[in-house]
C-alpha cells in the first residue's frame, strides 16, 4: 500500500508517483524471475537512467535532477519495496558518482559526469579489500606513480555490480599511512583488471558482488579525484551518505514485508476470525509498523540535516543502524505471520529476510555505526 509521505514540495509528490509507477511496471513483474535464476537485470538500470532515477540528488548543471536528499531516499525507499537487489545497485551508483561529483575539478565533472547521471555509465564503489572491510585504512592495493599515470596492484573485494559496472569509485594507496590512500576514477575495462565470480550470496542474487583484481594496470594521471592522500576524507564522506542509502533501502524491503504480512493476516483465519483480529498477532503487526515508521524518522532526519548543510555523520550511522536491524527484525516477523508458508518460496517473505540481513553487514556493520557513535558522543 502507498505509504502517507510528508514531502517538501509537490514537484516531490509526482516524482514519487511517478516511481511507484515506474517500480511496479517495470521492477514488480520482474523481480522473482531474476532473483530465482540469479540472472542479471540487462538494461534495466539504462532504463532507470533515462527517466532521471539515477542522478537525483545531483546538480542539475551537472546532468542531475537537483533534489534534495530527503526526496531521493524516499525514491530508494519505493524502489527496494519491489526489488532490493536493484535499490542497493541504485544507491551504490550514487555512491560511486559522489567523488567525482563533489571533489573532481570542472574539466573531469564536465568529461564524465552527465554520463554517469544518465545512467549511461554505471558505478561500482570499490574500497573493501580482502583484509581491510571496516578498517579502510589498512588498505594495500597499491596505486605506483608512473611516467604515465599510475601503476594499479592489489585486490579489491565485496563490488556491487562488480565486472558489469562501467567504473569504479577506486581506493589504493599512494603512500603509507592513512594519509597515503588515494581516489581514482576507474574504467570498468582496463588492461590488467580482471574479476572473480560472483559470490554466492544469501540474497540480492540479480545484482553481482565480486572481488576485482588489479595486475599493473595503467590509470592516467587525469583519473586521480582530488590530491593524493585524500582517498580517505573521500571515501569517508562518501560513506555517510551511503549508509543514508542503505536505511532507505532498508526502510523500503521493510515496508514490502509489512505490507505483505498485513495482507495475509486479512486473509487468513484461523477459529472462525481472521488472524488479524487475534490480539497476539494484531501486537505483532503493530510492533512491525512501529519499526518501520521509527527507521523511515531517522533516516529523512539525517537527511534534512544533510540537506541543510549541518554535521550528520552521527544521524546517518543511527539511521543506518535503527533502519537494518528494523529491517531484520520486522522480515523475521513477516515470515511469523505467515505460518509455515513464510518458510517457503511461494511467498517472498522469506526472501525479504534473507535480503534484510546483509543490510546489517555492508556500508560499515552494525557494530562499526555503534562505535561510530559512541565516538561522536565522546568528543
Amino acid at each position: 500500500m502507498p505509504v502517507d509521505r510528508l514531502l517538501p514540495t509537490r514537484e516531490a509528490e509526482d516524482l514519487l508517483d511517478l516511481v511507484r509507477e515506474i517500480a511496479d511496471k517495470e521492477l514488480a513483474p520482474r523481480v522473482e524471475e531474476h532473483e530465482r535464476a540469479e540472472s542479471y537485470p540487462a538494461g534495466l538500470f539504462r532504463l532507470l537512467g533515462e527517466t532521471g532515477l539515477l542522478g537525483l540528488p545531483y546538480p542539475e548543471e551537472s546532468g542531475g535532477g537537483g533534489q534534495p536528499y530527503e526526496v531521493y531516499l524516499q525514491v530508494l525507499e519505493e524502489l527496494a519495496a519491489r526489488w532490493a537487489a536493484v535499490a542497493i545497485a541504485t544507491s551504490v551508483h550514487t555512491l560511486a558518482a559522489f567523488p567525482l561529483l563533489t571533489f573532481g575539478t570542472s574539466a573531469q565533472r564536465g568529461r564524465w559526469a552527465e554520463d554517469i547521471l544518465s545512467g549511461r555509465l554505471i558505478g561500482g564503489y570499490s574500497l573493501s579489500e580482502p583484509q581491510a572491510g571496516s578498517d579502510a585504512a589498512a588498505l594495500t592495493c597499491r596505486a605506483d606513480k608512473a611516467p604515465d599515470g599510475y601503476r594499479i596492484t592489489g585486490a579489491k573485494a565485496w563490488i556491487t555490480h562488480g565486472g558489469k559496472a562501467d567504473f569504479y569509485a577506486l581506493f589504493a594507496r599512494t603512500g603509507p599511512g592513512s594519509d597515503g590512500i588515494s581516489c581514482f576514477f576507474a574504467p570498468g575495462h582496463t588492461d590488467g583488471l580482471t574479476f572473480g565470480r560472483p559470490e554466492d550470496k544469501m540474497g540480492l542474487h540479480a545484482i553481482p558482488t565480486t572481488s576485482a583484481f588489479w595486475d599493473d594496470a595503467l590509470l592516467a594521471t587525469d583519473r586521480l579525484i582530488g590530491a593524493e592522500g585524500e582517498g580517505l576524507q573521500i571515501a569517508f564522506s562518501a560513506l555517510d551518505s551511503g549508509r543514508l542509502g542503505v536505511a532507505a533501502c532498508a526502510t523500503g524491503l521493510a515496508q514490502a514485508a509489512l505490507d505483505a504480512a498485513t495482507a495475509y493476516a486479512h486473509e487468513r483465519t484461523t477459529f472462525g476470525r481472521r488472524i488479524i483480529d487475534h490480539q497476539g498477532l494484531g501486537f505483532l503487526l503493530a510492533d512491525m509498523a512501529a519499526a518501520v515508521d521509527s527507521a523511515r524518522a531517522t533516516y529523512v532526519d539525517a537527511a534534512r540535516r544533510r540537506d541543510h548543510g549541518r554535521p550528520y555523520t552521527r544521524q546517518a550511522s543511527v539511521a543506518k543502524l535503527t533502519a537494518t536491524d528494523a529491517a531484520m527484525k520486522v522480515t523475521t516477523d513477516a515470515v511469523q505471520v505467515f505460518g509455515g508458508y513464510g518458510y517457503t518460496r511461494d511467498f517472498p517473505v522469506e526472501r525479504y529476510m534473507r535480503e534484510a540481513k546483509i543490510m546489517q553487514i555492508f556500508e560499515g556493520t552494525n557494530q562499526i555505526q555503534r562505535l561510530i557513535i559512541s565516538r561522536q558522543l565522546a568528543h
